[in-house]
């Protein structure tokens, strides 16, 4: 299964759900793959996986779709361990801006769909971050995945973001990927004792997107976390925010 997380707008925590849920997979003995699409490279930070001399990043997966490769390396070679008993990832990389356009003129949106699929056997869940833009590799990302979760942060501007973007997701089913669906909203960051929240995801539950019935709420806990370099299934199996990672988790995996 390879989903996506994404939304255009920025601090939501797609990174910090993508290492968080990926571990929890691994952790429940599947073996899972996190590919880093931002060349923010968070995911690879996070899993303290930035290793950019030893030419294994998503840019250079990339790159050789560009370039002459007698023999063009297997997408497998470019995934790499973790701390995370079966969690690989591969590693994101700063150089992802530069290529981007020559990658979008050469019409290679497909080629990471290639690529994923090429590791299907290897890996029983495959999840991809992205960074907070519609850009040739969130696009990429999308076509690639069976299932897209869009994390936001309880404001009125991710509601009304998530409009925009379900007409988004809508054409590129239609027109690259009809297996692509939207698997569920993540309440991110959401404080139960604010007003605001409840009222916007009230709101988006009447307007019947798929909010899920688990709501991840703030912590500094996150932030400990993304210091010490590890998933809080291995730094606070037991914490609530932890919990509530599981409870996502198990929701999508009914």
């Amino acid at each position: 299964m390879i989903r996506v997380l994404f939304n255009k707008k920025g601090g939501v925590g797609k990174s910090s759900l993508s290492v968080n849920l990926a571990a929890i997979a691994a952790h429940r003995g599947l073996k899972t793959l996190i590919v880093d699409l931002d060349t923010q490279c968070n995911s690879t930070a996070y899993l303290d996986a930035q290793k950019e001399q030893d030419k294994n990043t998503i840019a250079d997966l990339f790159e050789q779709t560009i370039t002459f490769h007698l023999h063009r390396r297997h997408a497998k070679e470019f995934c790499q361990t973790t701390d995370v008993k079966n969690l690989d990832i591969i590693a994101g990389s700063p150089r992802l801006a530069e290529l981007e356009s020559e990658l979008d003129s050469r019409h290679k949106i497909y080629k990471l769909k290639e690529a994923l699929t090429s590791l299907s056997e290897d890996y029983d869940r495959i999840f991809i971050d992205t960074a907070p833009a519609l850009n040739f590799y969130s696009m990429s990302a999308l076509i690639a995945a069976k299932r897209c979760l869009i994390p936001i942060d309880c404001d009125d501007f991710a509601r009304q973001g998530l409009y925009s973007l379900q007409q988004k997701i809508a054409e590129i089913r239609e027109d690259h990927n009809d297996e692509l669906e939207v698997e569920g909203i993540i309440a991110n960051q959401y404080m139960s004792n604010a007003n605001l929240p409840k009222q916007i995801v009230e709101e988006l539950i009447a307007e019947n997107y798929p909010v899920l019935p688990q709501y991840i709420s703030q912590s500094v806990k996150m932030r400990e976390s993304h210091q010490a370099k590890k998933p809080l299934i291995k730094l606070a199996p037991n914490h609530k925010l932890t919990q509530s990672l599981v409870g996502i988790f198990d929701i999508l995996e009914q």
